[in-house]
């Protein structure tokens, strides 16, 4: 026996035997996050409708949610008739007002369940999951579709305890044939204020979350200026170089210049002593 048909073969032997049971939360191995804000995962009714006696037919199994209260316990599922209630989330104010039906489902023969040894499998994993399983409050776009087709199953309020209730229908007659007790109340979690969220290590604050970011960061702005300080160095290096080379340039020119210069200097120095020997011989002839 695979060990979620043994678990579920416990919890009925648990309650009693036959249909006295009641819907079970699904086991932590396959919903680790459970209940949810909005969703509660719940074990499928498997062999049991059929754990007494071998059922021929087709049967469907419905699933009723109903928000507790202290007359929840004795709600009916069903009309005079026997025929199951076809209320909707919101005709009940999402089952305030009485249960509405949640999900629909094939009675899957024992024989006919997917072995859990295949559970690892990736690709089969969600199939394994939807035939053991069932969520109560995944479509969570149902509501404010206007297109939408089928049996609603929006989310669930949070904070708020819920029963739940299978019931088996015989599909040929339309009519209820069996169905289990209302399950104990369920409560869906509640949001956590943010203050009140457990900032391991050390349970620190907001702010001393937010102080210890902007502490973390001032690394990365010193390292952002020391490159910016050695970019700046090397551009004035890079300038004072052109300068040099500038004056240099300009003493270059200025020499060929200076030595253009001094030839009229040498001219003018050569000439000076001629113009006085002429003085000179012309003063001894007038003598």
């Amino acid at each position: 026996m695979s060990p979620l048909r043994a678990l579920l073969a416990l919890g009925c032997l648990r309650l009693c035997s036959g249909v006295n049971l009641q819907p079970q939360l699904a086991s932590v191995t396959f919903a680790t996050n459970n209940p949810t804000l909005s969703t509660v995962a719940l074990e499928k009714p498997l062999c049991m409708f059929d754990s007494t006696a071998a059922l021929s037919g087709p049967y469907e199994i419905y699933l009723y949610v109903l928000v507790d209260s202290a007359s929840s316990r004795n709600a009916s599922v069903q009309d005079n008739t026997k025929a199951p209630l076809s209320s909707t989330f919101r005709q009940t104010e999402g089952g305030r007002t009485g249960p509405y039906k949640a999900s629909a489902f094939d009675l899957t023969p024992c024989s006919d369940l997917p072995s859990l040894d295949a559970v690892g499998d990736v690709s089969r994993a969600s199939e394994i999951l939807n035939a053991y399983l069932v969520r109560v409050g995944a479509n969570g776009t149902c509501l404010s579709d206007p297109n939408f087709q089928g049996l609603c199953n929006p989310p669930l309020s949070a904070a708020t305890e819920y029963r739940f209730k299978y019931v088996l229908v015989n599909m040929s007659t339309g009519l209820v044939q069996d169905q289990t007790l209302w399950s104990d109340p369920i409560r869906t979690n509640r949001l956590t204020p943010h203050l009140a969220i457990d900032t391991w290590p050390g349970r620190r604050s907001g702010g001393m979350i937010v102080i210890t970011s902007i502490l973390g960061s001032l690394p990365f702005f010193l390292l952002l200026g020391f490159v910016g300080a050695v970019v700046l160095s090397l551009v004035d290096m890079g300038g004072s170089d052109g300068e040099t080379t500038h004056d240099s340039q300009i003493t270059q020119e200025a020499i060929p210049k200076s030595l253009g210069t001094s030839e009229p200097s040498y001219t003018s120095v050569n000439r000076g002593p001629a113009l006085d020997r002429a003085e000179v011989f012309a003063s001894k002839l007038q003598d």
